[in-house]
């Protein structure tokens, strides 16, 4: 357990005495605040903010930082409040924490809504001051470290946030060694027995790999020394979860893995000059991988890390990954953006003043205008996530885009007017369609044509969260025109039933009292809602007309309970919709247990789908409704998935057997050998009663020796 001496010890070399008192002084505010409250591990709850502020200490961030870091849970778990703060702490610190204060007071509709909002208001705060979001970092990495303690559901769901957000947050920040903990950490939580059983092969080598690692080491720092590049050599073995990606990715074994060892040439001298100088060493000493050199140097990733990395064929034989860097470059590489908020003796926190966090609140800005929450994490995720690809403009700017970025993300990246009268594109001056991907390289140029609009197509080729938000707006504003339009005829139709005009109902002071009870705020809002089939005309029309004609105009009782039965009957009920038909998509097949949404089909009722389904994506936001399971009977769903396979004998027999043996039906099942890598492709049609009873038999066939991977598949 850390103590409060350790991180005084960590601070003194680089913190003035005051600076280390106020630390001090926030122990102590935080022991009596927190006195009593315990951890699930039954640990004191002072052990969390004081180990956050250890991380912070070893980043070597501000005196403000690392308080913050020890008062961050006070206002929202305690009985302290901001006023106290800001009396106690001064004004800096008081913005830091209540920028740190999460948003458990208020009441979410799901769980989705929760998460949207939380960052929402993390990116918010970040836009102020980026320690908040240092903090917030620091705070996840010790609750992962913690993580045995929590009940395997939130287990489940902490780790993929983790691994969805925080961990491509701080590789966007740079912060390399948080990105690998976090990422680790996740692994083991997420798939534990494939972690186990990485630890376990990776371990039974370790001796070979070290003795490898130390030749390797000697000779390259040998060369360097020998052309008077003064640096030195690391190496050490990929992180856990990047050899598990690459394994499922090119569905290998980790015998297959060549380059579980990475090497660092680290100069000391600030000349860029001097890192070519090594890479011509070492190209020298080994003959390089084709099409593996890049050159982070000229043009850095997108969180300005920067380096030279090239694959060559090293002793006996093996492939050798080697970055080279300088001084300036390395601690960037390590501690990204933390790196200028490191304390400087005189120099307090200048806002704005990196480059960095411009690029990250641009790539950020575009999600505050998406209002649905299913939306905004996942243009989130897609944003973070990505990869590079760099292009020139026809006057040679270099622009940056995520990989698999079209000319539609091109276009949308000059201006919006550009991207919305896209028309084509030429790349190296040969036209290429819209859906052509740009390559490292290219020279990019837009063809446009006045009044020509966007299509809802361009969000199966757009990537870029600009491209989609811009494409989106555009749709949802032509859908609703629809809608509106849509609903307005068929309030018109029914009111022409009961002999009423819908001109004079929409002047009377009842339409409007209407607003309230579906929560709108015009009457537009309300035609959209009868246009897209949320309220029906009939409904609302009932409301206008006697009870006694009201009546006859409705559908039979009996009908009508027999339409209330139906959903029940495929096990699913609906939030705030009137009764409506539902079924399946067949594009990701849900299974009870699935998280999932529903999409209102004009005259098909509610489609339900995964929430992670790629279709949803793409769906107008105004349509798609909160579902949730309701099994009442049991039944089974069709389910798809992929086995790969080292190819043998009798191989389909063995791997249906576990299937069959578990009582579950096949009802398809196809093989594809591929005799270049000596494997094979299963993919079956399974029938299953939800989502735990797949996951255990999954769990059965992984079990099979000659299983490499095995997977859930959507089918479009």
């Amino acid at each position: 357990m850390l103590r409060i001496t350790d991180i005084l010890d960590k601070t003194q070399s680089y913190l003035s005495a005051p600076e280390q008192e106020l630390i001090e002084k926030a122990y102590i505010f935080s022991a009596s605040v927190h006195q009593g409250q315990v951890r699930l591990s039954g640990e004191p709850y002072l052990t969390h903010p004081v180990e956050v502020a250890g991380i912070l200490a070893d980043m070597k961030l501000d005196a403000a930082t690392i308080v913050t870091g020890l008062l961050h849970d006070t206002v929202e778990d305690t009985v302290a409040t901001l006023p106290q703060i800001k009396e106690a702490f001064g004004k800096e610190i008081e913005f830091l924490v209540e920028g740190l204060s999460k948003i458990s007071r208020i009441t979410f509709g799901s769980r989705v809504e929760h998460q949207a909002e939380n960052f929402r208001k993390m990116i918010l705060a970040m836009s102020a001051d980026i320690r908040i979001i240092l903090v917030r970092l620091a705070d996840r990495v010790h609750n992962m470290r913690t993580l045995e303690f929590q009940p395997p559901d939130r287990q489940k769901f902490i780790a993929e946030e983790t691994l969805e957000l925080y961990a491509p947050l701080a590789n966007r920040l740079g912060i390399n060694w948080m990105k690998v903990e976090l990422e680790d950490l996740a692994f083991r939580y997420l798939n534990p027995d494939a972690y186990a059983d990485l630890v376990n092969r990776l371990a039974k080598k370790e001796e070979e790999r070290e003795q490898y690692t130390k030749e390797v080491k000697g000779i390259i720092q040998k060369e360097i020394d020998k052309f008077g590049l003064k640096g030195e050599v690391e190496g050490r073995a990929k992180h856990l979860y990047s050899i598990y990606m690459k394994m499922e990715e090119q569905h290998i074994d980790l015998n297959e893995v060549y380059d579980l060892i990475a090497f660092r040439i680290i100069l000391d001298a600030d000349k860029e000059s001097e890192c070519y100088e090594a890479l011509s060493v070492v190209h020298a000493l080994w003959k390089p991988v084709p099409g593996r050199f890049k050159d982070y140097i000229a043009m850095p990733k997108a969180n300005s890390y920067r380096a030279l990395h090239t694959t060559v064929i090293g002793p006996y034989g093996e492939r050798v990954e080697i970055q080279i860097r300088n001084r300036t470059m390395h601690e960037w590489a390590e501690a990204g953006i933390a790196a200028h908020w490191r304390y400087k003796e005189g120099r307090a926190y200048i806002s704005g003043e990196d480059d960095q966090i411009k690029k990250l609140r641009d790539l950020l800005e575009v999600q505050q205008e998406l209002k649905n929450p299913r939306e905004f994490m996942s243009n989130l995720k897609m944003a973070l996530f990505a990869d590079e690809v760099y292009v020139f403009t026809p006057r040679g700017d270099v622009k940056a885009f995520p990989k698999g970025a079209t000319p539609i993300d091109f276009a949308y990246s000059i201006h919006t007017d550009v991207g919305n009268q896209c028309i084509g594109a030429k790349v190296n001056r040969n036209i290429v369609p819209l859906k052509y991907e740009l390559q490292n390289g290219e020279t990019v140029e837009v063809i446009t044509q006045a009044g020509h609009h966007p299509s809802k197509d361009w969000l199966k080729y757009a990537v870029t969260s600009r491209a989609i938000s811009k494409i989106r707006n555009w749709v949802k504003t032509e859908e609703r025109k629809k809608s509106v339009a849509l609903g307005k005829d068929l309030l018109e139709k029914e009111f022409k039933k009961h002999n009423l005009k819908l001109s004079q109902i929409l002047k009377s002071d009842e339409i409007k009292k209407m607003y309230t009870e579906y929560s709108v705020g015009s009457l537009d809002d309300l035609m959209a809602m009868v246009g897209y089939g949320k309220v029906s005309a009939k409904r609302i029309v009932n409301q206008f007309v006697p009870e006694e004609e009201a009546g006859t105009a409705e559908i039979p009782l009996v009908a009508e309970e027999k339409k209330r039965k139906a959903p029940s009957s495929v096990g699913i009920s609906i939030t705030d919709i009137e009764d409506i038909m539902v079924r399946f998509a067949r594009c990701c097949n849900p299974i009870p247990g699935d998280e999932i949404v529903g999409y209102i089909s004009r005259g098909r009722g509610v489609t339900v789908h995964t929430v992670n389904c790629p279709n949803v994506e793409g769906m107008d936001a105004e349509r798609i409704v909160d579902v949730q399971w309701n099994i009442k009977e049991k039944q089974t769903y069709p389910v798809h998935m992929r086995v790969v396979c080292r190819d043998k004998k009798g191989l389909l027999a063995e791997v249906s057997t576990v299937i069959s043996s578990m009582d579950i039906n096949i009802s398809h099942a196809e093989v594809e050998t591929r005799p270049a890598d000596m494997q094979a492709i299963l993919s079956f049609e399974v029938n299953v009663s939800d989502l735990q009873q797949f996951n255990q038999v999954l769990a059965a066939i992984k079990k099979l020796k000659s299983v490499i991977s095995v997977e859930r598949v959507k089918t479009a």
